[in-house]
């Protein structure tokens, strides 16, 4: 049942070929366009995948199938996990009334709408892209921000928006980890490289995300605090990412930048203070918000923020290096906590090869493809969360009985939502075993000399359809650095491009609309949350090929060598 993946299959024809491999992806964005629940469009999409597959792409049946269940496994762990047990967490603050402190303590610091998304949406969230990537940070923050009082579908749109900014160092740098192997380039480079990138995108963004809430007007109002948060971030993210490396450059940049807006606020305020129409605090009293809810002592405030102040120590501890290789079984030192750890993560690390596809497709050149179940458990940011949650099961003083009611009707929220994921990573999983992605990007690799235009719409393309800006690099690191050196390109740029469209195209992908609509209650509006996002996501998209484009051919000296 070996399978040779063809990337035109029509006739020789890579045109026509694209043309057909577009059809799951314009299926699903008609089918979410005209309100179809999410669940259905993306089971539909992944039957349609796989005809396309069978009949177009002669794949043998039973190899898109069971790729189909590789890419579902996968959906379920981590992605679902860290999905389920962020959204649980939130959960547990609001059973036990703690977020209602929260929510005091950050309107404390500020009662305006505006300073609050870039303290949540924009710096927070981008500790957490840090620390946990995957849907941790969308997940979290917008479920804060419908805690605050934000419209449910603002906040899930906004938060999405302001992911832009940390998505390509992802997770301790994974996306830029994992593209260094498949193209040879130094990690050192790359992460140099996307930091001279990035950081106009993040520098931007701040400004972006306050404009769509309240309009240019009532952005200007606040353009210093705006200033000093994008500034701060922008700047550590560069420096960072150039000097240090990509595990700690959002971590770092969101921590910075949370510090000094805060500080900033302790010596500045708007001379206007927005609120939405519909705060009845607002509506009630010209008095700030913050004086009516200065009640509660400083150690009240930090007991309601203790969950979120454990989830940040265990997925940074999750992330150290020594710890991550323990809990995937793989730890060799000496240390002997480490090896105690190491002994539980094999336990929970399992790769069972894929029933029939494991090695039977083989790659343009004649390579196999290696498939398997890999199940790292323990490992999984989601299970570094869990841990935050139950040590919070004391730190809240909540029964067990109500920790588990919490979690069950969590999951009972979340499982159209859950189940949407678990379909669309099947989708496109079959996508790329069948080679379709590649039949796409190499229609787009024909541009010449506007390739580096290109690139980051390429990129987009595989953020938009794996929903992981880490698989988007190793589905297409390789061809962009192929492509880069055909055309005189450096290779280095075009990888990195590759990185910053997968930023971008990954907040639109339906795995995070399912993450944005699941946090904010919002299950079955995928498509509302599509078209509040998709717009944005062009634009930054164009200015990242603009950006690129003339780092190519003008701004040559800020490209690492």
């Amino acid at each position: 049942m070996e399978y040779v993946q063809n990337f035109m299959p029509i006739g020789g024809n890579l045109g026509i070929s694209a043309i057909v491999a577009l059809i799951p992806i314009i299926v699903f964005l008609l089918v979410i366009a005209r309100k179809m629940a999410a669940w259905k469009a993306s089971l539909l999409t992944l039957i349609i995948t796989i005809i396309i597959a069978a009949i177009v792409y002669k794949m043998p049946l039973m190899l898109p199938i069971m790729s189909a269940t590789q890419g579902a496994i996968f959906g379920l762990i981590p992605i679902c996990w860290i999905i389920l047990c962020s959204v649980f967490l939130y959960n547990l603050t609001v059973k036990t009334g703690k977020f209602d402190i929260i929510r005091s303590s950050i309107v404390s610091i500020t009662d305006d709408r505006r300073l609050q998304i870039l303290l949540i949406a924009f710096s927070f969230s981008a500790f957490l892209e840090g620390a946990a990537g995957f849907g941790a940070p969308v997940a979290i923050s917008a479920a804060i921000l419908v805690g605050l009082g934000f419209n449910p579908l603002m906040a899930a749109g906004i938060c999405l928006v302001a992911n832009m900014s940390a998505v390509a160092f992802g997770a301790v740098g994974a996306p830029i980890i994992a593209i260094s192997g498949p193209t040879g380039i130094p990690v050192g480079d790359l992460s140099a490289m996307v930091g001279r990138i990035l950081p106009f995108i993040s520098l931007l963004i701040p400004f972006y995300i306050v404009v769509i809430m309240s309009g240019f007007k009532k952005t200007m109002e606040i353009i210093p605090a705006i200033l000093v948060s994008g500034v701060s971030f922008a700047l550590t993210q560069s420096l960072v990412s150039n000097l240090i490396g990509p595990e700690l450059t959002d971590i770092l940049a969101a921590v910075v930048s949370l510090a000094a807006l805060v500080l900033f606020l302790r010596v500045w305020k708007p001379k206007q203070i927005y609120h939405f129409p519909q705060d009845e605090v607002a509506a009630a009293s010209e008095a700030p918000l913050h004086k009516k809810e200065a009640k509660h002592s400083a150690g009240q405030i930090v007991g309601a923020w203790a969950p979120f102040i454990t989830l940040m120590v265990m997925v940074v501890i999750w992330a150290l290096p020594a710890v991550k290789t323990a809990l995937t079984g793989s730890y060799t030192g000496e240390n002997g906590i480490l090896q105690a750890i190491n002994s539980i993560g094999a336990f929970f690390s399992i790769a069972p090869e894929v029933p029939l596809l494991h090695n039977n497709i083989l790659n343009g050149e004649g390579v196999p493809i290696a498939a398997t179940y890999a199940i790292t458990f323990l490992a999984t940011p989601g299970t570094a969360i869990l841990f935050a949650a139950v040590i919070s099961k004391f730190l809240l003083g909540i029964s067990w009985k109500d920790w588990a009611a919490t979690l069950f009707e969590t999951l009972s929220n979340l499982k159209l939502s859950l189940l949407t994921i678990a379909f669309v990573v099947a989708f496109a999983y079959v996508m790329n075993s069948s080679g379709m992605i590649t039949t796409i990007a190499l229609l787009l690799a024909q541009t010449g000399a506007l390739f580096p235009f290109f690139a980051p719409m390429l990129g987009y393309l595989g953020g938009f359809v794996t929903g992981s800006c880490t698989s988007a690099n190793v589905l297409f690191g390789s061809l962009q650095h192929q492509t880069a050196l055909s055309i005189g390109m450096n290779p280095t740029l075009a990888v990195s491009a590759n990185a910053i469209g997968a930023d971008i195209g990954k907040v639109l992908s339906p795995q995070s609309l399912a993450v944005a609509t699941g946090a904010t209650g919002q299950v079955g509006q995928e498509s509302s949350v599509m078209k509040y996002v998709l717009k944005h996501s062009m634009i930054v998209l164009l200015f990242a090929c603009v950006l690129v484009y003339l780092m190519a051919n003008v701004l040559s000296f800020l490209v690492v060598s």
